[in-house]
């Protein structure tokens, strides 16, 4: 089995666990989710990135109980559906999507609105105290940062190369601001595991990555 068909066969197990109706074909919705997510514009934000976000949810949900499963992954599944580098609305578009299709799939209002508003929360990745939903999502979301030197390096030329329309100096100027946006947050991670693993070598490729852009 490869990469596609496993996780087209996570998502349609996601989907009967988050409640789809057994009479609502799940498949249609996986097929088109995974096309957008190959789109030619993107290098970082594709289907490996998805794969690696849903793995790391795995791994945390150990330590967070009282997370709903189902709405962090469908959260997973929607967080960068709508993908454009040179826009800035994605992740409400992409919410945005996810209301439509999860109504489309008969998912119970309450917990489409939960997948909406996880979506939403990865404009910031900065979850309220004790919301455990968000915390899992997040930390899954952001442990790319946390990489070796050669996998964070790669990440980051991903990154520029989704925006090799944008001038150098452009570049350098907005991806500076998105690195302290993430050094001013008290926290990069909110989950136990994620504190103890990914918030040290995060923020020393963070750090690194910014001197290197500021000079």
């Amino acid at each position: 089995m490869d990469s596609a068909d496993r996780l087209r066969s996570r998502w349609l197990a996601t989907a009967a666990s988050a409640g789809a109706p057994a009479d609502r074909d799940a498949g249609p919705y996986a097929d088109r989710l995974l096309a957008a997510w190959s789109e030619p514009q993107r290098r970082y934000h594709t289907t490996a990135h998805l794969a690696d976000v849903l793995a790391r949810i795995d791994v945390l949900s150990a330590d967070a109980p009282a997370a709903d499963r189902a709405a962090v992954e469908l959260a997973a599944w929607f967080h960068d559906a709508v993908y454009r580098p040179d826009r800035s609305e994605n992740e409400e578009r992409s919410a945005a999507l996810a209301e439509r299709a999860l109504r489309e799939l008969g998912i119970a209002e309450d917990r489409t609105a939960e997948v909406a508003r996880l979506v939403r929360l990865t404009t910031t990745h900065d979850p309220a105290p004790g919301d455990t939903n968000g915390e899992v999502l997040c930390d899954a979301d952001l442990a790319v940062l946390a990489g070796d030197p050669d996998a964070y390096a790669a990440y980051a030329a991903a990154v520029r190369a989704e925006y090799g329309f944008v001038p150098d100096d452009a570049f350098r100027a907005g991806r500076a601001a998105v690195l302290r946006q993430l050094l001013d947050l008290p926290r990069l991670f909110r989950t136990p595991y994620g504190a103890a693993h990914w918030e040290a070598p995060a923020r020393r490729n963070l750090t690194a990555e910014l001197a290197a852009l500021t000079g």
